[in-house]
């Protein structure tokens, strides 16, 4: 494996280096950020492997093609700046377009599968790399069947974010699978860590993963998320009911432990109604909880973010009444400290 961790620099219009040379022709990639960038992070591991996703996250699961061979990872950091994210994602995919890849797919947030795609493909870990649950694009490529890539864009209000992931190998896995709500994509590969040692069996990857309970500070900080299931609201109303719930008590007891911690709520509903009036209530909804948390458990307003899905991501079908139940729903998710 190897490993490359460099400190915060400033590289003013530099080359992304994505590819090294492999048996036979040089298959090196070269793209310029036309911005000033700092490269955060780099990792270089071969063999590994790498779930990419080639389709939206619906039905509950994302369609992945599953690749081996050399996998390079790189995060770009935009410092302060104000552009937006097809701003920062437009001329990096015209670069890839030109160096003869092939789209495979591409999406804008929503259009991707929102908050479950976030959490079903590979994202390299904050403060690193940061993704705004409402505003991302992804794109994944092939050159041949040995070079693939999936770049993500993101933003904060001050810096933009460029994730790119290319995998080259000798052969490339044909199998298709599906990742499942609470299972990723390939694991980053902590820096200096050992490849891990032989698997058993395979699992069959059409079955959901088995989840295990887990409190939820450790489903915050393994996971990224975990659902305030004992909130309640009157049917159609934001109004969160009055007193305290013991999901409320943990998650301020997590963010009291550590003041650079920020979670943003992400309200969620059924599909009863129009998409624009329960993006609005599903917003209010995640607004109420967050307004508890600063009012009655003294949570600084600048640890919480509210957002509203509305019923682009459900847990459950919602053909049914015990479905759409469950698909109404606040999460909190982490972000990132800065």
């Amino acid at each position: 494996m190897k490993t490359v961790r460099p400190s915060h620099r400033s590289f003013a219009g530099m080359a992304l280096i994505l590819g090294l040379v492999l048996a036979g022709p040089a298959t090196s990639l070269e793209l310029t950020l036309p911005f000033s960038s700092q490269l955060t992070t780099r990792v270089v591991t071969a063999p590994d492997s790498h779930a990419l996703a080639i389709g939206p996250f619906a039905e509950g699961a994302l369609p992945v093609m599953e690749l081996e061979g050399q996998v390079e990872r790189q995060v770009f950091r935009i410092p302060g700046q104000a552009l937006t994210t097809l701003q920062i994602f437009a001329p990096i995919r015209e670069q890839i377009i030109a160096a003869g890849y092939e789209t495979i797919f591409e999406c804008h947030a929503a259009s991707c599968g929102g908050f479950d795609f976030r959490f079903a493909t590979e994202v390299l870990p904050a403060p690193d790399m940061y993704v705004d649950l409402t505003d991302f694009r992804f794109l994944s490529a092939a050159r041949n069947e040995q070079d693939h890539l999936g770049l993500l864009v993101s933003a904060s209000s001050n810096a933009g974010f460029v994730q790119m992931i290319r995998v080259t190998s000798t052969v490339a896995a044909e199998a298709l699978r599906v990742v499942r709500p609470g299972e990723t994509g390939a694991a980053t590969p902590p820096v200096g860590a050992e490849p891990p040692a032989a698997a058993g069996p395979a699992r069959n990857s059409s079955q959901p993963m088995p989840q295990v309970a887990l409190s939820l500070a450790d489903s915050l900080t393994q996971r990224g998320h975990v659902i305030l299931s004992d909130l309640s609201f009157q049917t159609g109303s934001s109004q969160l009911a009055p007193g305290g719930t013991a999901s409320l008590e943990s998650l301020a007891a997590f963010l009291r432990a550590d003041p650079t911690r920020r979670v943003a709520l992400v309200g969620h509903t059924d599909t009863v109604g129009a998409l624009s009036g329960n993006i609005a209530l599903s917003r209010q909804r995640a607004s109420a909880v967050r307004d508890r948390l600063v009012q009655d458990y003294g949570i600084p307003a600048g640890q919480l973010e509210a957002e509203g899905m509305g019923y682009l991501s459900p847990i459950a079908p919602n053909t049914t009444s015990a479905g759409r139940e469950a698909n109404r729903r606040v999460e909190a998710v982490l972000l990132n400290t800065e």
